[in-house]
């Protein structure tokens, strides 16, 4: 399972890379933006907003670590996971209040198979942007790995709350329903 994931989780952690002079959890666009995903009418409206909130999480007002995430960010798809590891570190310790940083060491600690440690970092990430529904779609990825659909199921549900037109988050959710009512996948 976690080898259908990895692709997945890739793609997430690099989901806004794109560089703009915006300015991470804090900015005061995420509000609209969050009623704006909540109210989404279709899947295409929904993904675009959330591309915008991504946009806005990765970036970051000192250069220096804008830069340090554009480097884990490239090193984590050839999968060099300890290099990517070490510039989300350097992240955390100059930034420790920016809530991408902790997010995505978090997706680099679950690709290297610390379960544990990205739940940490999820954690954290969530107490400085409740609303991180990737974050949470870890989460949800870390208790299926481990074998925890209920609390997986829990979570999945979490991310719909925020995003209601979450194809992914559907779709785990429908599968975990089924396997906790004993049907086969």
């Amino acid at each position: 399972m976690r080898t259908l994931l990895t692709p997945f989780l890739v793609l997430l952690a690099l989901a806004g890379n794109l560089a703009v002079a915006w300015a991470d959890q804090k900015d005061p666009r995420l509000l609209a933006l969050f009623v704006g995903l909540e109210a989404a009418v279709d899947v295409d409206q929904a993904q675009s907003i959330e591309q915008k909130i991504w946009l806005i999480w990765i970036d970051h007002d000192d250069p220096k670590i804008d830069a340090l995430m554009q480097v884990g960010n490239q090193l984590m798809v050839p999968g060099e996971y300890q290099r990517s590891l070490a510039a989300f570190n350097q992240i955390i310790a100059e930034a420790p209040g920016f809530a991408e940083g902790w997010n995505k060491r978090a997706t680099v600690l679950y690709l290297l198979g610390d379960f544990e440690g990205s739940v940490r970092d999820i954690e954290r990430t969530l107490a400085l942007e409740p609303r991180h529904f990737g974050a949470l779609a870890g989460l949800g990825l870390i208790y299926r790995a481990i074998e925890k659909p209920e609390s997986a199921l829990k979570i999945f549900e979490k991310v719909l709350e925020i995003s209601p037109q979450s194809l992914g988050a559907r779709l785990h959710i429908k599968q975990l329903r089924k396997a906790l009512s004993g049907e086969k996948l």
